[in-house]
């Protein structure tokens, strides 16, 4: 038989306020607060229903420094599911992303356990802390294989090398990136793949998964010069333009060059390579090329090299719109993702396995709040095909 106790407002007050003065006082009253709302949500339950009570199961959740230890009423019939528990399954999934954008910004497993014990008054070890994390592993695993536009105008591959663990030792290893620029000129990171270094075959592989996932067509893609690269893409995409990065051209060039010419040299390159003469053309670029080639490589003949027919896909960009040439003439967009994972990876010193790595990286990408903005002035160029 139910009793029924009645106290005033202050009572109840009184009661409460000497309960919270008490060590630990704050999360007693919240507990006892949290069963009570529940104990009677379950007794209005059994009279809806025609159920009865079924004791209690526990259940953890978060109080003021310290985890809580809550009595969930159950009922005979299993059908009581009180509403505050999915008040409580909110304030987790609030704790899980809590410790993942922690981690995700730098911080290790060790240091986000530390700020939670100071938070929840509770120690969590790095494996505790590493579980918290499994919701983001489906999110990015989702993310990363998800279903891609058929179309993308311009795309940019480069691999970045972190160290890795992989079995009993710790390397640098390759992680492939594709960023792609969708017709309505946003950005998104396509794929983000692991091999234990970059090659040509492993770029082929990539782009095949593309094409399981939805690309059909891709007009251009702006790499390093990685040996065999620009075939690996054609094979995959026929009809696709290939530019390689002309960051990287400089760089090989001066690296041949003495340093008391090298001043000289990068004002010579200015001149040889242009991006806005609208009346430009490849074969003008072509010659210019070829012209500087000929008057250093008397005094440097190792430049000689550059003049292979491979060298004019550092000019693909000269057939493009005069004043879009500067966002596909080097791969700098993708380079700027690549200092993002270097800023969020380089605490942690090596990363236990690849799936942590790729876990980090996805991370990274998905949340690159400049890629949702549209890229201004792309569409000066018609021969992709843009959306209005």
């Amino acid at each position: 038989m139910n009793k029924k106790l009645h106290f005033t407002q202050e009572q109840v007050t009184t009661i409460l306020q000497h309960v919270a003065q008490e060590k630990d006082g704050f999360n007693k009253v919240l507990s006892y607060s949290l069963e009570a709302l529940m104990r009677a949500e379950r007794q209005i339950h059994n009279e809806i229903n025609d159920d009865v009570s079924n004791g209690y199961r526990w259940r953890k959740t978060f109080g003021m420094q310290k985890q809580l230890k809550l009595q969930i009423p159950r009922s005979r019939k299993h059908q009581f599911y009180p509403i505050l528990l999915a008040v409580l399954k909110d304030q987790e999934k609030e704790v899980r992303e809590i410790a993942f954008k922690l981690y995700g910004n730098g911080l290790t497993t060790e240091q986000v356990g530390d700020i939670f014990e100071e938070l929840y008054g509770k120690k969590y070890s790095k494996s505790q802390v590493s579980r918290l994390f499994d919701y983001a592993r489906e999110d990015v695993k989702e993310w990363l294989e998800r279903p891609l536009q058929p179309y993308y105008p311009i795309i940019y591959i480069d691999a970045t090398y972190i160290y890795t663990r992989r079995g009993e030792g710790v390397s640098k290893e390759a992680y492939y990136t594709i960023l792609g620029v969708s017709p309505d000129r946003t950005r998104e990171v396509l794929s983000i793949v692991n091999f234990p270094v970059e090659s040509a075959t492993g770029w082929r592989q990539v782009a095949e998964e593309l094409k399981k996932r939805g690309v059909k067509k891709i007009d251009l893609v702006v790499s390093d010069a990685l040996s065999g690269i620009e075939e690996s893409m054609a094979s995959s995409f026929s009809g696709i333009s290939h530019q390689f990065c002309v960051f990287h051209l400089k760089k090989n060039v001066l690296s041949h060059i003495k340093p008391k010419d090298k001043p000289a040299i990068v004002e010579e390159l200015r001149e040889v390579i242009l991006r806005d003469n609208p009346t430009d053309s490849i074969e003008k670029a072509w010659k210019r090329w070829n012209d500087f080639i000929d008057k250093h490589s008397s005094k440097y003949p190792s430049l000689r090299n550059m003049k292979k027919e491979r060298y004019r896909y550092y000019f693909t960009y000269v057939k493009y719109d005069y004043r879009i040439r500067s966002m596909i003439y080097t791969t700098n967009w993708i380079e700027r993702l690549n200092r993002d994972y270097k800023r969020t990876t380089r605490m942690r010193g090596a990363l236990p396995n690849t799936n942590a790595t790729l876990l980090l990286l996805g991370y990274v990408a998905m949340n690159k709040k400049a890629y949702r903005r549209k890229v201004p002035s792309l569409n000066y160029d018609k021969s992709f095909a843009w959306e209005e």
